[in-house]
C-alpha cells in the first residue's frame, strides 16, 4: 500500500506540472468532500466498534501523552534542526510547531514577514505528511500501533487516520483522532508564541 500511495503522489505532481492552473479550485473542493467521505467512513467502522469508547474512557487523562508526546518531540526536532542549519532557534520551533499543518503553518510564518520559513514550514510539513503514509505500515509492523501516531501529527484527526485505522485498531484510531484534535487545536498558538 505504501508504495501505491507514493506512486499515486508522484502521478499527481506530475498531473500538477501540466495541468491547467484553473482547475486547482476544483481539485481543492474535490479533495475535501473525499476527506469527509473518508472520515465519516472512519467514524462508522469507530462507530460499530462499541468497547473502543470503554477502552478510552479508562485511560482518562492518560489520553493527553500521546499528543504532548507528539508536540514535545516536534519541537525537539526543531531545535535539532535550527542548531544543524544555523537558524534561529524560535524560527525553527515555529516552522515546526505546524504539526503537520501545513496550510495554516506556511501561511502565519508567511504573513508574519517570514516568507523563507513559511516556505520551509510548508514544505517540512506537506513531507511530514507524505512521509507518515509511508512510514506508518512499517512503524505499526516494527514497534507498535501507538507509534504511528506520532508522525502525523495533527493530521491524525483527518487525512492520515485512514491509513491509522487501517493499520491498527479501533482504540489506536480514537486515540489518534484524539491527537490529531488537540495537535490542530494548539497549532495556531504554538506558532505565535514563537514567532
Amino acid at each position: 500500500m505504501s508504495l501505491a500511495i507514493f506512486v499515486i503522489l508522484v502521478l499527481g505532481i506530475l498531473a500538477g506540472i501540466y495541468m491547467p492552473v484553473g482547475i486547482s479550485a476544483v481539485l481543492d473542493q474535490a479533495s475535501s468532500m473525499m476527506l469527509l467521505i473518508l472520515l465519516f467512513s472512519v467514524g462508522i467502522e469507530l462507530g460499530l466498534n462499541r468497547q473502543v469508547f470503554a477502552q478510552v474512557r479508562k485511560l482518562g487523562f492518560r489520553i493527553l501523552l500521546i499528543p504532548l508526546g507528539v508536540i514535545l518531540g516536534s519541537l525537539f526536532g526543531g531545535a535539532i534542526g535550527a542548531i544543524i542549519t544555523h537558524m534561529q532557534l524560535k524560527e525553527g520551533l515555529a516552522i515546526v510547531s505546524g504539526l503537520g499543518w501545513y496550510s495554516l503553518s506556511g501561511i502565519l510564518l508567511t504573513n508574519a514577514g517570514n516568507p523563507i520559513g513559511g516556505t520551509i514550514s510548508f514544505l517540512s510539513n506537506v513531507f511530514r505528511e507524505m512521509i507518515t503514509f509511508i512510514a506508518i505500515p512499517f512503524l505499526v509492523k516494527n514497534l507498535n500501533s501507538y507509534s504511528a501516531i506520532a508522525p502525523a501529527g495533527a493530521t491524525a484527526m483527518d487525512t492520515t487516520l485512514g491509513m491509522i485505522s487501517k493499520h491498527t485498531d479501533g482504540k489506536t484510531a480514537v486515540i489518534a483522532f484524539t491527537s490529531g484534535v488537540i495537535c490542530t487545536l494548539l497549532v495556531p498558538v504554538l506558532i505565535p508564541l514563537f514567532l
